[in-house]
């Protein structure tokens, strides 16, 4: 366990040995699921994946902001006494990585960033996103629409996210598989935390001032799209645009989550990147 200076108890682990990457997961509010993606990185790359506060097995304490989460990091990078490390993060966790680069570059020696929604003011991309969201879920849509709009059990949460992220995969007819597998074991969502922290971001997204620090951002920094993420690709144009050291790998046939649907051009792609 990670403790964080304010008391918070984090659950952190260790994978494997050799140059280190933290690993920030996606949510805001939900927990780790990439020990696939740590797997694929092979015997050269030691991956420390941690829950993020009050959210899976870590304590349930806020507050909850990009502050704290970006605090909080720090606090795991400094437990496992690494000066320096490679940053990999997932949808949030990828715009919580690039945050903590902009503020901490002395800190990251090159960032992986997964599934992002970019810089510029979320208006311009979520339309698209809701719509493909629909489209997506298909038949299930109507199921899950229920679900959205009225107070929900414990048992009808989980099957409500299992509902909406079957629509990140490509593969339609594996999604809901993929997807009850991202479930279990259900560590429960934090909706408190997801709240808090969407509401932080669209007051700071698509500002000047961010985009001038990524301007400004001298560290290495790969960027990986799944071609069919539901998420218009296009709202990372601009991220890659801006930053100084950027490269790009979209892999075809895959959505949110391109280490499930392209395992082999994920750990080609990342590996080749943090090891150069």
């Amino acid at each position: 366990m990670v403790l964080t200076e304010d008391g918070v108890r984090l659950w952190a682990t260790r994978l494997g040995a050799g140059d280190p990457v933290v690993f920030c997961h996606g949510g805001p509010g939900s927990w780790d699921t990439l020990e696939d993606a740590a797997e694929l990185l092979g015997d050269q790359t030691a991956v420390y994946r941690w829950d993020q506060r009050g959210c899976g097995r870590s304590e349930r304490h806020g507050p909850y902001s990009v502050a704290r989460s970006m605090a909080d990091l720090d606090a795991v990078r400094r437990h496992f006494g690494l000066s320096r490390t490679a940053l990999l993060g997932h949808s949030w966790g990828a715009q919580l990585a690039l945050l903590y680069t902009l503020n901490h570059p002395e800190c990251v020696s090159r960032l992986v960033y997964v599934s992002g929604t970019g810089i510029d003011h979320g208006a311009t991309w979520r339309k698209a996103y809701q719509h493909n969201l629909r489209a997506a879920l298909g038949a299930r849509v109507k199921r899950w629409g229920m679900l959205k709009d009225r107070e929900r059990t414990e048992t009808e949460d989980r099957e409500f996210c299992v509902l909406q992220w079957s629509a990140d995969f490509a593969e339609r007819e594996r999604a809901l598989k993929h997807a009850e597998r991202m479930a279990t074991p259900w560590l429960g969502l934090n909706f408190d935390c997801n709240a808090a922290i969407n509401a932080e971001n669209s007051r700071t997204e698509g500002t000047p001032a961010l985009r001038a620090a990524c301007e400004a951002m001298d560290v290495p920094v790969l960027i990986v799209d799944g071609a069919e993420d539901i998420r218009p690709r296009r709202a990372v144009d601009s991220l890659e645009k801006a930053l100084p050291r950027a490269s790009r790998a979209v892999l075809s046939g895959a959505g949110h989550m391109p280490w499930v649907e392209d395992p082999d051009g994920f750990a080609t792609a990342v590996a080749g990147f943090l090891h150069r």
